[in-house]
């Protein structure tokens, strides 16, 4: 495997993705007054679901998602803090696109915490657009599409 490959995480990388997820995630603890739900998951769970692709050697950053009847959710993307700027993001992102043409679902569907504007700022920049806020349970979220056809 190569540093730059994006793969399915194996039952060995789950310590690696709860320590990804929690780096990247813990920062907004604070802004928005509860732990956020990435956090929360069962990543065990998820990685034996093979919901869970990671990027790099060291795992530097990962995504969750699941293939719906229509859309690929993507329920979680995680950059761990000392790859900022990488483009680390970006990659996942495009694996992201590239995965659910191949499942032939037609958009992509995520959601993002309203306090976490550097989300709201990123996401329009790659083609999501805004399709509603709503407020679940003590989540107040912008949802986003991106239609791939």
């Amino acid at each position: 495997m190569t540093n730059d490959e994006i793969r399915p995480a194996l039952a060995a990388d789950v310590p690696a993705v709860k320590a990804v997820t929690d780096a990247a995630y813990h920062p907004y603890i604070e802004r928005i007054g509860v732990v956020p739900q990435p956090m929360e998951a069962d990543h065990v769970a998820d990685v034996t679901a093979g919901r869970v692709f990671v990027l790099g050697e060291p795992v530097t950053g990962l995504v969750v998602v699941e293939a719906r009847a229509d859309h690929l959710f993507l329920d979680s993307i995680a950059v761990h803090p000392d790859a900022h700027g990488k483009g680390v993001g970006r990659r996942l992102l495009e694996f992201v696109d590239a995965h659910a043409r191949v499942l032939g679902l037609p958009e992509v569907r995520l959601y993002t915490n309203a306090m976490m504007w550097e989300n709201r700022r990123i996401y329009p920049k790659f083609g999501y657009e805004v399709v509603e806020r709503r407020v679940d349970g003590p989540y107040d979220r912008f949802h986003y599409r991106k239609r791939l056809v």
